[in-house]
């Protein structure tokens, strides 16, 4: 007897994005549209190289935004346009926990997500067998709703899925959604290691749901580098500086981050967030996956160092910052080839 259907509802639907079906889908095809070839690269280590040809061969993983979309659908669109699912029978969705505490991780009990478009089915197998690990808890049906970091992608993921396997989501590679808490970096590195197996199969792809800086006194942080002068916190009395202009600093910022995940090193994404505090939200994602891409390498011999190293498309910021009483939000897309 099949089991009954649990569905998580598409709770943002109609006030962070469009309900209407059609409206979505015109959005989504523009957005992706408006990524037009060739594509340089922008991070600090892959700047200059160019991009031809979309989706990009290999690229299984990427790294895009999850806020509203009327300031991170367009962004999104450069992942995805990279997003490579050909081959594609399982589809992992990783994201930050911004109203649940936990400090591993945590799975869905749903049998399928919701969208405007239409429902995603979830592979009930595999999250059965990582819940089995020990490394991860159920969501209860209100933390699953609540979190707008997994359910931000899935219109996106529908789409892309869609237009490589047809309308029926039954034809669809099954998701996987996990939440990810505040992770230490031996728990991220656990995490990882249970993923590597995942990611070294080509038949898997994964998203890494992340916003970077949330930059202002609203978001408690407001970190400022000017050369030649130690950095520092802005605080709400201070002098506006200008040599840069705030939104230059977390431009700065940013990109040293950015620079980090391209690296393809954990421990020098670790340290970067260390050394700017960057309030990056899919910090503990990015770790894990980062984390099992070296477990991934090291099953291979270590014979190719590249592999897994980001290559960021596009950075974005929702306002340029130019006095301390303001704020931004950084969105950043990405893409690695496996």
């Amino acid at each position: 007897m099949a089991s009954k259907q649990v569905i998580r509802e598409d709770t943002h639907a109609g006030s962070w994005y469009s309900a209407s079906k059609p409206q979505l889908n015109s959005q989504l095809d523009g957005w992706l549209a408006g990524v037009n070839t060739p594509v340089k690269c922008i991070g600090p280590r892959s700047e200059g190289q160019t991009i031809s040809n979309f989706p990009v061969a290999g690229a299984r993983v990427i790294i895009a935004p999850h806020a509203g979309y009327s300031y991170s659908g367009p962004a999104a669109a450069w992942a995805y346009k990279s997003w490579d699912v050909s081959k594609a029978k399982r589809i992992f969705l990783l994201g930050p926990s911004h109203h649940h505490y936990l400090t591993k991780a945590a799975l869905t009990r749903c049998t399928h997500y919701a969208t405007p478009l239409g429902n995603l089915p979830i592979d009930r197998a595999t999250t059965e067998g990582l819940h089995q690990s020990g490394m991860f808890e159920w969501m209860s049906q209100s933390v699953d709703e609540d979190e707008h970091s997994l359910e931000m992608h899935l219109p996106y993921i529908y789409k892309m899925l869609s237009k490589t396997f047809g309308d029926d989501p039954s034809a669809f590679p099954l998701l996987t959604p996990i939440m990810i808490g505040n992770a230490s970096m031996t728990t991220e590195a656990q995490l990882g290691r249970l993923l590597a197996p995942y990611l070294a199969d080509p038949t898997t792809a994964f998203i890494i749901s992340s916003d970077f800086a949330h930059w202002g006194l609203r978001f408690r942080y407001t970190f400022y580098r000017s050369p030649g002068s130690p950095s520092q916190h802005l605080k709400a009395n201070s002098k506006t500086p200008t040599s840069p202009p705030i939104h230059e600093s977390i431009k700065e910022v940013d990109f040293e981050c950015m620079g980090a995940c391209e690296s393809g090193s954990h421990i020098a994404w670790l340290e970067a967030l260390q050394d700017t505090a960057n309030t990056v939200c899919g910090r503990h994602p990015i770790g894990v996956v980062m984390a099992a891409v070296e477990e991934v390498r090291k099953s291979s011999g270590g014979a190719d160092q590249g592999l897994g190293g980001f290559k960021f498309v596009r950075y974005e910021r929702s306002s340029e910052v130019e006095k301390v009483g303001e704020s931004s939000v950084s969105y950043a897309s990405a893409f690695a080839v496996i």
